[in-house]
């Protein structure tokens, strides 16, 4: 498979072959010249221009002495990591203006948990950002396993890098520098606490070092715990919240909540009767007005139909306080970086690390109830109501509190290894650099589910039953052996306090994944021109992944139905593998220098050749052009091809419960059969999808390709830079930058929605209609969706567009200290999705300066994975340092721009269907802002540092969902904790 243009392509690939050839050509003239006589002046310049020391700045290969290159770089260095009192590093990179659109953190309760973070640049998704240290490539892309006390700096490139990294690098790529020349020991202990006394952290971090003439080392021990914080502790968070209305009609708030009650959900069509227990013949409707009722409290709920009343929204289960708005994590991180000379030119190399975190989630107690495959027989002896209650059929529905709150906890393990050998030589009487190396990285998790009951030892429990005359005990008619019949009317009853808990067993499951690379790469000079040197970087590279898990037979998933044993986070074993075989070239070329008007032109080009075992090969091109009309100024440009191959979770993932909501059924009020969406669905004119009406979760399966049967290739697009940097020499120390960036991508791969699967049957594309299973028509509810299979696909066009800018300026010195401040924004002008480009379902949506609730048709398109995500047009970030003496301090802003919820235009609307239509809801700017100030004790090489974070405590948005958001707003972007107060104490030896 071809991506990019092929002139563009090939003229690259042209380019690269010619500077070799010249090369060859050109050597003959340089050792010639290198014999005869040449003037002193003209040795000194050469001696000097070697003594200048060049680098490999993240973004290329070739090795320059300008650190401002055509490649767009934020540098964040160790002094202002340890500044922000934070403890990992994902933390401080979410606070980047150019990360945005529902990044992962400890914040993140549900689907969270797992302690670690995900950096998406560009609003992209963490999937098209690829994390590095020192150039390679690392196998767990959290950076909340990397130790943070081994880093010297970190450079985030944000412009699309495929020729240079190959996949993934698309929003761009950070790149950890690791520390080196590092001298004696460090040791730091630190302790933070929220205002609320809560959120408390603490962690040590030890590192020493050598250097010598024969090499270096460096290593450490880094260690860090957070404590949980509860839901119920910040007033924003303690409710599950409600609204509905309409742009014509009055709003209505209210405490909302679950529709899975600890007393119940139970909905019978009006002719079900029993009159024997007080049911009349005209059903519930005729009993008490409405076909769905709950039991009061404290009543047996088997008796008599005075247990019930119709349900209500004060029935609905607030699930809110007890969820989590910070997850508990603990980490600890050993880590060595070393280098030995072997020769003068040939230096080995190896860089490690190991981190364990254990982490986890809390969860309301579990749900029970048919939708997930719960059964209530008619014969059991508790059933007042003579009817079965199962899917399909009559519908059930209860909150398990006495079983335990749902939670998890996770084991994770990620060792880390890059070794090889470097080193110099002289070729074409230029210098030379070359690097073989070899990557090994070895990620697993253990995870350990508690709080879900056995949902076969359930619907066991609630088969028939009959009181046995001569014990007075109620037993299972099948007298199967641990069968104990409960009470489901009445959840808090002894008996079924005690069956629950029986029924809540742990389940353990677990994963690794191991990544080995072999690469070769060198770079050098390949001839002299007026305006420099020629230079060239190549290499080539083999990267085998391979991906395993096994799954607890507990939640081991049934496809036909999206149910397990458990009942619910229902999954099933993965195991996959590919191999890649790539090579690239580039080319630096300087054209013209010290001309009017042309202080300096240089071109780069560069080409990657890429082949893929999982789906084949492709061929990505850049072309950057950087020009100085004066010394000062700067503009650059860069045009490159981008691209991401599916991984390994993209083919292979197994099939996982889901449970999205859907905003439409197009079936709804259809009067003509023949639609393939609508198998089931009655055609006169009356069906009505009950899940969308009362806005509530289905049943889905969320899986990777080759499970739903889907084709699955690279997303292909390219990605543009243009701008300028301006150092003017009448104001030292001021450096101002800017730069406008386009980003495209077709045949975007993404987990389809449960809605857009639904749309696209219903549209004519009939590789989806597989995958809708709804109720027969002589079913109890025909047509009502029993589950829909989610599929990995390539689908949709993502399009986004907008501008950087940078500011940096060092004060000149004043007798009250020094001074620098700097500032860092993004406007994002564009953030368009296509849901499915050239067919009839096919809907744009325009996502910049919005809000993508969960349940809304955007969320599905949604780059963390279908859950929530922001897009403001205005991110932002400003800091103000001082230093005199012995005192330093800072002064951090972080700015989030405003945004909306909601739109008149209904194509465009970002709640779902059911509720708040045309309702747009305005949200102003958010403004955080941390401080912090240090002293030396410089007699006992000591270290002071206290800050705070949040300084005037700033509470987050109150993002209306209708039950669908964790903590009641915006957990990867705004802070949930408040005030937070941080020390730390450093030593050195």
């Amino acid at each position: 498979m071809k991506l990019g243009v092929k002139k563009l392509s090939t003229a690259v690939r042209l380019a690269l072959s010619l500077g070799a050839v010249i090369a060859v050509g050109a050597s003959s003239t340089a050792f010639a010249q290198d014999t005869g006589n040449q003037s002193t002046q003209d040795t000194a310049s050469q001696n000097k221009a070697k003594t200048l020391q060049t680098v490999v700045v993240t973004g290329s290969h070739i090795r320059r002495v300008d650190l401002e290159t055509s490649n767009p770089v934020v540098t964040i260095d160790a002094a202002a990591i340890k500044a922000t009192g934070k403890l990992t590093l994902g933390d401080i990179l979410q606070d980047l203006p150019a990360v945005t659109g529902g990044n992962t953190n400890p914040q993140v309760n549900n689907s969270g948990g797992t302690g670690g973070s995900t950096v998406g640049l560009r609003g992209l998704g963490a999937q098209r950002t690829l994390l590095l240290i020192n150039g390679k490539r690392i196998i767990n892309q959290d950076p909340n396993s990397i130790p943070a006390d081994m880093i010297e700096r970190v450079e985030v490139l944000t412009d699309g890098a495929g020729s240079v990294y190959g996949s993934d690098a698309i929003g761009g790529v950070v790149n950890f520098i690791l520390k080196k020349d590092y001298q004696g020991a460090t040791i730091s202990t630190n302790y933070g606490v929220s205002d609320r006394s809560d959120g408390q952290s603490r962690g040590v971090q030890f590192t020493f070092g050598q250097t010598s003439d024969k090499g270096s080392i460096v290593a450490g021990l880094d260690y860090n715990k957070t404590d949980a914080v509860l839901a119920k502790n910040r007033k924003f968070s303690q409710n599950a919240v409600s609204i509905y209305g309409s742009a014509n009609t009055p709003l209505y708030t209210f405490i909302g909540g679950s529709t899975f009650p600890p007393h119940g959900y139970i909905q019978l069509p009006g002719t079900v009767a029993n009159p024997s227990k007080g049911i009349a013949a005209s059903g519930l409707a005729g009993q008490y007005g409405c076909g769905i009722v709950a039991a009061n409290p404290g009543a047996s709920g088997q008796n008599t139909a005075t247990d019930y009343h119709c349900f209500g929204n004060s029935d609905k289960y607030n699930y809110a306080p007890v969820n989590l708005i910070q997850t508990p994590q603990e980490r600890t991180s050993l880590f060595v970086n070393g280098t030995y000379n072997l020769g003068e030119h040939v230096t080995a190399y190896m860089d490690a690390y190991h981190n364990k975190t254990s982490s986890g989630f809390q969860l309301a107690p579990s749900l029970f109830g048919t939708l997930f495959g719960g059964k209530i027989s008619k014969d059991s002896y508790y059933n007042p109501f003579g009817v079965d209650f199962a899917t399909g059929a009559n519908a059930f529905r209860a909150r398990l509190v006495s079983a335990g709150y749902r939670s998890a906890n996770f084991g994770s393990t990620t060792d880390q290894l890059h070794a090889g050998l470097k080193g110099d030589f002289t070729l074409f009487n230029q210098d030379w650099n070359w690097d073989a190396g070899f990557g090994y990285g070895h990620f697993s998790q253990n995870l350990i589910t508690r709080g879900l009951p056995n949902q076969d030892k359930l619907n066991a429990d609630l088969g028939p039953s009959h009181l046995d005359p001569a014990t007075g005990q109620v037993v299972c008619d099948s007298g199967a052996s641990g069968c104990t019949p409960f009470n489901p009317f009445n959840l808090f009853d002894p008996n079924s306090v005690k069956a629950l808990q029986a029924a809540a067993v742990p389940a353990i499951s677990n994963a690794f994944s191991i990544e080995k690379i072999y690469s070769v790469d060198v770079n050098g000079g390949l001839f002299d021109l007026p305006a420099g040197t020629v230079q060239l970087a190549a290499g080539a590279d083999y990267r085998h992944e391979y991906t395993s898990s096994t799954v607890d037979p507990l939640l081991l998933i049934d496809p036909a139905t999206g149910n397990c044993t458990l009942g619910s986070q229902c999954s099933s074993p993965l195991s996959g593998q590919y191999f890649t075989r790539e090579a690239y070239g580039e080319l630096f070329i300087p054209v013209l220098q010290d001309l009017p008007f042309i202080k300096s032109l240089n071109v780069t080009l560069g080409d990657r050749y890429s082949y893929f075992s999982s789906f084949g090969s492709t061929n990505d091109v850049k072309i950057a052009l950087e020009y100085r009309p004066i010394n000062d100024l700067m503009l650059r440009g860069t045009v490159s091809d981008v691209y991401r191959a599916p991984t390994i979770g993209n083919v292979f993932g197994s099939a996982i419960s889901d449970a999205p909501k859907l905003s439409s059924d197009p079936c709804d009020g259809i009067t003509t059969a023949g639609n393939p969406a609508c198998v089931g669905v009655p055609t006169d004119g009356t069906f009505v999808n009950q899940d969308v009406k009362r806005g509530q979760q289905i049943s889905g399966i969320a899986s990777g390709s080759k499970f739903a049967g889907f084709p699955l290739g690279p997303e292909q697009g390219k990605s543009f830079d243009f701008g300028a940097v301006y150092s003017p020499g009448y104001v030292p120390g001021l450096s101002v930058s800017a730069d406008v960036w386009r980003i495209y991508l077709n045949n975007t791969i993404t987990n389809i929605g449960a809605q857009t699967v639904l749309d696209q049957c219903a549209a004519g594309v009939l590789k989806f209609c597989p995958l809708i299973t709804r109720q027969g028509l002589t079913s109890a509810n025909p047509g009502q969706i029993v589950h829909i299979i989610e599929p990995t696909g390539n689908l949709g066009r993502t399009d986004v567009s907008g501008v950087d800018f940078s500011l940096r300026y060092k004060l000149p010195q004043f007798w009250f200290g020094n001074f620098t401040l700097g500032m860092d924004g993004t406007y994002l002008s564009r953030y368009d999705q296509e849901t499915a480009p050239g067919t009839a379902g096919n809907v744009v949506y325009h996502d910049a300066g919005h809000f993508m609730p969960f349940g809304s048709s955007q969320a599905a398109a949604c780059p963390s994975g279908g859950g929530i995500c922001l897009f403001p047009r205005w991110r932002g970030q400003g800091f103000l340092n001082w230093n005199l003496g012995s005192w330093d301090a800072s002064w951090r802003m972080r700015y989030i721009g405003r945004f909306q919820n909601g739109s008149k235009n209904a194509s465009q609307d970002t709640h779902p269907a059911y509720a708040l239509d045309g309702v747009v809801f305005k949200y102003g700017a958010t403004v955080y802002n941390d401080a912090q100030i240090g002293y030396n004790i410089e007699p006992l090489n000591t270290r002071v540092d206290f800050g705070v974070n949040n300084l005037f405590d700033k509470q987050p948005p109150f993002l209306y969902a209708n039950n669908t958001l964790n903590a009641n707003t915006d957990p990867s972007d705004f802070d949930l904790q408040g005030r937070y107060y941080w020390a730390r104490v450093t030593v050195k030896f």
